[in-house]
C-alpha cells in the first residue's frame, strides 16, 4: 500500500542567494562577484528557465566579525534587496522575488510601502521573509539598539505584519477609475486610513499604493523556535525551514506546523514549507562520493577550517597551520561573539576538544580534515534519476511542498539542476512543465491573504 499522503503533488523549487555563509565555493573559476548585477541577472535567468516558484535574497544589515575583526570569508557587503529585485523584476516576467527584510530594525509604514511597490512594479511577484533578531551587536547600528527579548520581537512582529496587511488593505478594489473620461481619478473615501497605537507601534498613514494582481506580497518566515512556529502559524504564508536532509526530522517538523494551524483555526494546507538544502549531482553512481568531497573540501578551504576550529578553541588561530594538528592548548571557556555566529548550539567546548581529538586520532586526520570530517553534512547527493526519487518522495508523503536551493556555486550551480533534475521530475509528474499563473501566490498555490479571504 502507497505511504503517500499526497499522491498528486507537485515539487516547488526556489533559489537561495545567501547573504553571509561558508558554503559557496569562492575559489572555482566558475564563482562570480557577489555585488555584480550580470551575478544576480545569470541566476534568475536560470531559474526563470528551470520554472522556479521564486528567487531568494538573504541580507544581513552588518559585516560578520571574528576576533574583532571583519570576516572576509564570508561576503563582505550586499546591494539592498528591495533594490537587486526591483532591477530583476524588469527582466523576468514569471519567477517571485522574495526579499528578506528585519522586523526588528525597520518600521512597518515604510517597509509595508517599499515592499507593496516592488509587488506592483513587478506584476504581483514580491515576497517578503520576515526575520527578526535581538542581538545588540546588529542593534548597534541602529538608535533603539538590541532592546527586544525573544518573546517581545515575535509580539511585535506580530504587530508589525498585522500593520503591513492593513496597510496593504487599505485601497478599496474600485479605487482608481475604469476610465480616462471620469469625472475624478479615485472615488470617494477609496483610501481607509491606518491608525494603531500599541506598545510597539504608533502609525498614523494615509496609505500611497493600490494593491498588487496578488493583492499582497506573501510572507515568508525562517524561525525555528516555539515561538517562531507560533508567529508561522498566525502570520506566515511560506516556511524557510531548515530541516532539509533528514527525511523523518522533516516530517516532524511538518506534523507540528501543521499542528499548530489547527489550532489557530487556519487550514493545515494553509502553509507552504520550503526547507532549505544543497543538491550535489553526478551523471553516474559511481561519481557521487567523490563529487560530494569535491564540494566538502572546496567549501572547508584552510582559512575557513581555522575560523571555524577557532569558534570552539575560543582562541584566533589563523597564524596556524590547517593541515597541521588541532591545537594542543584547551579551549577558553568564553562566549563566541553572535558576530560570527557559533557552532557550539550550548555545548561544552572543552567536551568538543576532547571528541575531535580523539577523532583526529582514531583516523589520523588534520585540523582542515576534523573540520570537514564534522560539518554537518546538508541537502541530497545522487544521480538525476535517484534524487529526483527521493525529492518526490518527500512531498508526496508531507514531508514538504518543495526546497529552497542553495546552490555551492554562484552563478552557475543551478545549471545541472534545472538541466538535468527538473526532467526527471517532470518525467515522474512531480514538477511543473510551464507556468500556469502570473503571481508568485499563484506559482505557489496559496489561497488570497488571510485579510482578503
Amino acid at each position: 500500500m502507497s505511504e503517500d499522503r499526497f499522491p498528486d503533488a507537485t515539487i516547488h523549487f526556489g533559489v537561495f542567494f545567501q547573504g553571509v555563509n561558508h558554503s559557496t565555493i569562492w575559489s572555482d573559476s566558475a564563482s562570480g562577484s557577489q555585488i555584480d548585477f550580470e551575478t544576480f541577472r545569470r541566476l534568475i535567468g536560470t531559474a526563470e528557465r528551470g520554472l522556479f516558484d521564486a528567487f531568494f535574497l538573504g541580507e544581513g544589515l552588518r559585516l560578520r566579525e571574528q576576533d574583532g575583526k571583519i570576516l572576509d570569508l564570508d561576503i563582505a557587503g550586499r546591494p539592498d534587496a528591495i533594490t537587486q529585485l526591483a532591477a530583476l523584476a524588469g527582466i523576468t516576467r514569471h519567477i517571485g522575488l522574495v526579499a528578506t527584510q528585519n522586523i526588528t530594525y525597520n518600521e512597518p509604514a515604510d517597509l509595508a510601502r517599499r515592499l507593496a511597490g516592488l509587488d506592483l512594479l513587478s506584476g504581483g511577484r514580491a515576497g517578503w521573509n520576515a526575520v527578526t533578531t535581538d542581538n545588540a551587536w546588529t542593534g548597534a547600528n541602529f538608535r533603539r539598539g538590541g532592546f527586544a527579548d525573544h518573546a517581545k520581537r515575535y509580539e511585535r512582529a506580530g504587530e508589525f505584519v498585522a500593520t503591513a496587511r492593513a496597510i496593504w488593505d487599505s485601497w478599496s478594489d474600485t479605487a482608481i477609475a475604469g476610465s480616462r473620461h471620469g469625472r475624478d481619478w479615485l472615488e470617494p473615501n477609496a483610501i481607509r486610513p491606518v491608525e494603531r497605537d500599541t506598545e510597539h507601534f504608533r502609525v498614523s498613514i494615509t496609505p500611497t499604493l493600490p494593491r498588487s494582481p496578488q493583492e499582497h506580497p506573501v510572507v515568508f518566515q525562517a524561525g525555528d523556535s516555539p515561538g517562531g512556529r507560533d508567529f508561522a502559524a498566525a502570520h506566515a504564508e511560506v516556511i524557510f525551514s531548515r530541516h532539509g536532509t533528514h527525511f523523518d526530522d522533516a516530517l516532524g517538523f511538518a506534523d507540528d506546523i501543521r499542528a499548530r494551524l489547527r489550532a489557530a483555526d487556519r487550514p493545515e494546507d494553509d502553509i507552504k514549507i520550503l526547507p532549505g538544502t544543497q543538491i550535489v549531482l553526478a551523471e553516474k553512481e559511481s561519481e557521487v562520493p567523490e563529487k560530494v568531497r569535491w564540494v566538502l573540501e572546496n567549501q572547508v578551504t584552510g582559512p575557513t577550517a581555522l575560523s571555524l576550529v577557532g569558534q570552539i578553541w575560543g582562541i584566533d588561530l589563523s597564524d596556524r597551520d590547517p593541515d597541521g594538528p588541532l591545537p594542543t592548548e584547551d579551549p577558553v571557556p568564553l562566549p563566541v561573539s553572535v558576530t560570527r555566529g557559533t557552532p557550539r548550539h550550548g555545548e561544552d567546548p572543552v567536551a568538543i576538544a576532547r571528541a575531535w581529538r580523539e577523532l583526529a586520532e582514531a583516523k589520523n586526520l588534520t585540523l582542515r580534515q576534523v573540520a570537514i570530517e564534522t560539518s554537518q553534512r546538508t541537502g541530497f547527493a545522487g544521480t538525476p534519476g535517484q534524487v529526483a526519487d527521493e525529492l518526490t518522495r518527500w512531498v508526496r508523503r508531507g514531508a514538504s511542498h518543495g526546497f529552497n536551493i542553495t546552490p555551492y556555486l554562484v552563478p552557475t550551480g543551478l545549471d545541472e539542476i534545472v538541466d538535468w533534475l527538473i526532467p526527471e521530475l517532470q518525467e515522474r509528474n512531480s514538477y511543473r512543465t510551464e507556468y500556469t499563473g502570473s503571481t508568485l501566490r499563484e506559482h505557489l498555490g496559496l489561497r488570497p491573504p488571510p485579510t482578503r479571504r
